[in-house]
């Protein structure tokens, strides 16, 4: 089993410096606690499949010894029968063709005999002369979001049963309906060091679970990662997708938080999953902050999958657009390209993020135009300079004007820098 023992300072150990050799050896341990014990499984396995080196995490979930897998178990033993099928028929074949394969949805089995859903990446390495080598192999624990997909099936029976009961139910349901749509938000946004945080999701309806999300995380000690999107539907079809967005983005940004990587592999976890007689799509804008503490500033990466673009709101009165053209809906085709553009916010600079809810308010009389871009970046610049929480007090309540023109969900995330405080001379 993976423990956690106390160490001294490798530089002190009894008032003395350890030599190099002995800190180089510290590490070198630490490095190998780290892959043994990390929050996921680790396999590498020979091109014929043979598993050559497991690391304790898979070990186990799968309930297995070290000396009974390697060398004596290929990669096709540890799944499901239907895992192995699909293996065979689509893994192995497209993992052949582009070298490497992400967020795909496999079962493995345990020794007991129990299945455990996993989210499997793999990478072929090659040798100097372009030969390959080896197959190494990342396992993301995806029980949580099983659990999550089974209720909101179960959810979605409840919800049929209950619109053929009478209306003193409704109450019922859309208090279930609600905790539903709060388990897939993030209760609270997590602190990031140097700024300003700011979200706000507003159904259309009581009666429908939505398909927005958003959230923020953290990638390492000191970057953060972001999305927010919109599923094409609503109900728990819609929700069920946006229960795979986020365990797969989450998952996707500790294997590689690059923008356009993440997008990828969501693009194409969604295309596996709902590419035959019941497609889904989506759009997203993914991307990860950098706070730099020297300079107050923080460097913004994001790409965009056919979402509406970012909003910049500059501590100088300005708003504009982020360009991130030519981005594909998520899940139309099996490999899509994704937008990629960077940006910096400085001081009093704020980065909003919204779904189309918003542009797509219907206004005037007769509510027969379209609240549009240029409105909200209008809109934006009489905020600018603002902190995020004034701007998403402003767009909370530019929403309740609407009234009944907002037809859709509407999720709102605000990043932003503080501005700098003024500094007083001393008086002399």
């Amino acid at each position: 089993m993976c423990r956690t023992d106390q160490q001294s300072d490798p530089h002190d150990a009894g008032g003395e410096k350890t030599s190099d050799a002995a800190f180089a050896a510290l590490l070198e341990d630490s490095t190998e606690e780290l892959y043994e014990c990390a929050p996921c499984g680790y396999l590498s396995t020979l091109m014929d499949g043979t598993i050559a080196k497991i690391n304790r995490t898979l070990l186990d979930w799968l309930g297995l010894e070290r000396e009974a897998v390697v060398g004596r178990m290929r990669f096709t033993d540890l799944l499901t029968v239907g895992g192995k099928l699909y293996h065979e028929t689509h893994f192995a074949p497209l993992l052949r063709m582009q070298g490497e394969l992400g967020g795909v949805a496999l079962e493995i089995r345990k020794a007991d005999g129990v299945r455990m859903p996993v989210l499997v990446s793999s990478v072929v390495k090659h040798g100097a002369t372009g030969e390959p080598l080896l197959i190494r192999t990342t396992f993301f624990d995806a029980r949580d979001r099983r659990a999550y997909e089974e209720e909101l099936l179960r959810a979605r029976k409840a919800a049929e049963e209950a619109h053929r009961q009478a209306e003193a139910d409704r109450a019922r349901l859309q208090d279930a309906l609600a905790a539903l749509q709060s388990s897939l938000l993030p209760d609270t946004l997590p602190p990031i060091p140097g700024m300003e945080t700011a979200a706000h999701y507003r159904t259309a309806s009581p009666d429908r679970l939505g398909g927005d999300f958003y959230d923020v995380f953290p990638i390492d000690a000191t970057r953060f990662a972001f999305f927010l999107g919109d599923v094409c539907g609503k109900g728990p079809q819609a929700a069920a997708v946006t229960s795979l967005t986020r365990y797969t983005l989450r998952a996707a940004a500790l294997h590689d938080p690059d923008p356009v990587s993440a997008l990828s592999t969501l693009n194409r976890a969604v295309h596996e999953r709902y590419s035959g007689g019941d497609p889904r799509y989506c759009t997203a804008i993914f991307g990860t902050l950098e706070p730099d503490p020297g300079t107050g500033q923080v460097t913004v990466r994001l790409a965009s999958g056919g979402h509406p673009p970012a909003l910049v709101l500059r501590a100088d009165g300005t708003a504009d657009f982020l360009p991130t053209p030519g981005g594909l809906l998520i899940g139309i085709l099996p490999n899509a390209p994704f937008a990629p553009a960077t940006t910096t916010l400085g001081p009093g600079d704020t980065l909003l993020l919204y779904t189309d809810g918003l542009t797509e308010a219907r206004t005037g009389e007769g509510r027969s135009a379209l609240y549009g871009d240029e409105a909200l970046r209008a809109f934006a610049a009489d905020h600018a300079g603002r902190p995020p929480s004034a701007v998403m007090e402003a767009l909370t309540g530019l929403l309740d004007g609407f009234g009944d023109g907002l037809d859709d969900d509407t999720a709102l995330l605000a990043l932003g820098v503080p501005a700098a405080r003024p500094t007083t001379g001393t008086p002399t």
